[in-house]
């Protein structure tokens, strides 16, 4: 894997907030995988705490481009239900081959005990901490270095 696409919500502080701990993280853990993170590449919040338009087709087309570039995505599934963004960049991504890796930190039961059965089943496994998903991210990004 030489790019990695970091598929989450991005819509509050603290998921942003989070989402940015995750990414460091993630880039100290796999230096050879180049991170793609879309609250990185699409200024949906610069552009509304400006007072300016957000360009919705702009943002769809840019993280659809990034996730075509992908070689893997880690996938957020934490909430009630998880993100519908991150639910069609999962489908998306599963049409595509690309594989995937879910994070659950989200201790609640869900559907299909960690997500909706259409959600957890598309991913290779679902992790329950951002260390097993590193771990299971490892053989994934070995195989692009070989």
């Amino acid at each position: 894997m030489k790019r990695l696409y970091y598929a989450g919500p991005l819509f509050t502080d603290a998921e942003r907030t989070w989402n940015q701990a995750n990414a460091a993280r993630l880039r100290t853990e796999l230096p050879q995988v180049e991170l793609l993170v879309p609250q990185e590449f699409c200024a949906v919040h610069d552009a509304t705490e400006a007072g300016g338009a957000v360009d919705r087709a702009a943002i769809f087309a840019s993280c659809r481009d990034h996730l075509c570039a992908a070689d893997a995505v880690l996938a957020v599934l934490d909430g009630a239900d998880s993100d519908s963004g991150t639910a069609w960049e999962m489908g998306f991504a599963h049409a595509r081959g690309t594989p995937i890796v879910g994070l659950r930190t989200d201790w609640r039961p869900a559907e299909d005990v960690v997500a909706n059965a259409m959600l957890s089943r598309s991913c290779l496994t679902v992790c329950a901490t951002l260390d097993e998903a590193v771990t299971a991210l490892r053989p994934l990004a070995a195989a692009a270095t070989v």
